[in-house]
């Protein structure tokens, strides 16, 4: 191919065109990425979260629809003046801005008061273990009952008068009472102690023999038989 061969067909309008029409397919090919990225995430869009705490759940939901967001119950809780499917709580909450579709995270309230399972602190812990443990687990705690026996030690736990072990499930709202001793030695504890000098003396006294008896016991039992010989050498 000849140099001017070379140029006219470099001149050409095929070639050109082609060519502007690939450059107009990667340009479209980029608005539409663009654009499509934007409309997919709502880009630019936002919408302020309603207020939905205290609401009942059929309400709190129903608002959300109409704000084109969703909600996803996340956890629940409970308060005793409230009533049960109550929504306690809300992420984002109200005011934040976030984008048409985006999920509402709630709490809401049970429909029965939570129960909490008693540890193994009974006869396993001192007082001041036994607290912190249930405090930290939520439960309620009275006024201790002092009882005999080692000092600060947790022999019970009641709970509306009645005894309770580890593994019992109990209601937040109850009051516990721990059972802790005083130091001091119960009387059904106590032990008769005998001193043995006494004891010995005792058993030296109950062993020894009556006087009144004894010479008569020591006597030997000789009966005398008269004897017949006499009277028969004389004759």
């Amino acid at each position: 191919m000849t140099a001017k061969e070379f140029i006219h067909k470099f001149a050409s309008r095929y070639l050109w065109g082609n060519l502007a029409a690939m450059a107009l397919v990667v340009v479209l090919a980029c608005l539409g990425v663009k654009f499509g990225i934007a409309l997919y995430t709502h880009h630019g869009e936002a919408i302020a979260v309603p207020n939905i705490v205290h609401k009942s759940f059929a309400d709190a939901e129903h608002i959300l629809d109409d704000a084109g967001l969703q909600m996803v119950v996340a956890d629940t809780g409970y308060v005793k003046n409230l009533p049960p499917d109550c929504i306690l709580e809300q992420t984002p909450g109200p005011g934040e801005r976030v984008k048409s579709g985006h999920i509402i995270y709630v709490t809401i309230n049970a429909e029965s008061t939570p129960k909490l399972t008693i540890p193994d602190v009974i006869d396993n812990s001192s007082l001041r273990e036994a607290m912190a443990k249930l405090t930290a687990m939520g439960f309620k705690l009275g006024q201790p009952q002092y009882i005999p026996g080692e000092q600060d030690w947790v022999y019970g736990i009641l709970v509306n008068g009645h005894h309770v072990v580890a593994g019992d499930k109990v209601s937040v709202d109850a009051v516990l009472v721990i059972q802790v001793g005083n130091g001091q030695r119960s009387a059904s504890d106590s032990v008769d102690y005998i001193d043995p000098a006494t004891s010995d003396a005792d058993e030296d006294e109950n062993s020894a023999p009556d006087p009144g008896t004894s010479s008569s016991d020591d006597e030997d039992n000789f009966e005398v038989v008269p004897g017949t010989g006499g009277d028969d050498m004389g004759e």
